[in-house]
C-alpha cells in the first residue's frame, strides 16, 4: 500500500470528522462521547500539528498534536492523539503516522510528548511501545464513559535534546 504523510489540509476536514466520529462511536480510544463537527476540526491546527495518512484514494488515519499545559515552562511537550480508519487497522498506518509525527516534533523544537491510552487498547499500546514511549503508569478511573470508570495508561517519549542529555537531579 503506497501511503504518503502530510500536514492537514482544509479538503480533509470532512473524512477526519468521520474517522474521529467513528473512534468515538467505537468507545475504544477516547472519553468523548459527542460527534465533532467541521469547526472543531478546523480549530485542530490552531493548536497543533495535524498529519494525516493520505492513500492517494482516501484519508486512513491522523495524529495530531495539542498543548500540555499553558505555562511557558511547558511549551516543548506536545500531547498527542492517533486515530486510524478501522478499515485501515493493521496495515501500518499508525506505524508511518507515528515515525513522521515524532519527527515533526523534534523539528519544532519539543523534547518531550505524552499521552493516555485505555488499558485495554493493546494495539496502541503495542505501536507506541514500538516507537520508544515509555509506560509512566496508571491513571485508575480517569474518567466515566457511559456511566463506567476506565483506566488509562500514561505514556512518554523524550525527544531530541532531552533523549540524549542524561543530566538529571536525582532524588
Amino acid at each position: 500500500m503506497n501511503v504518503s504523510i502530510r500536514a492537514m489540509e482544509s479538503s480533509d476536514f470532512e473524512i477526519l470528522k468521520e474517522i474521529y466520529n467513528q473512534v468515538i462511536d467505537e468507545r475504544v480510544a477516547t472519553f468523548n462521547t459527542e460527534h465533532i463537527d467541521l469547526d472543531d476540526i478546523a480549530g485542530w491546527s490552531e493548536s497543533g500539528l495535524v498529519l494525516v495518512a493520505d492513500s492517494g484514494e482516501n484519508i486512513l488515519g491522523f495524529v495530531r498534536s495539542f498543548p500540555y499545559h499553558i505555562r511557558p515552562c511547558y511549551e516543548g511537550i506536545a500531547q498527542f492523539s492517533i486515530y486510524v480508519r478501522e478499515s485501515a487497522r493493521g496495515l501500518g498506518v499508525g506505524d508511518l503516522l507515528m515515525s513522521a509525527f515524532l519527527q515533526a516534533l523534534v523539528a519544532d523544537g519539543n523534547w518531550k510528548v505524552l499521552s493516555r491510552v485505555f488499558v485495554e487498547n493493546v494495539a496502541s499500546l503495542h505501536l507506541l511501545a514500538k516507537h520508544g514511549f515509555r509506560e509512566v503508569g496508571i491513571f485508575r478511573k480517569h474518567a466515566r464513559l457511559d456511566g463506567i470508570w476506565r483506566d488509562v495508561v500514561i505514556v512518554e517519549r523524550l525527544l531530541g535534546p532531552a533523549e540524549e542529555d542524561d543530566s538529571t537531579i536525582e532524588s
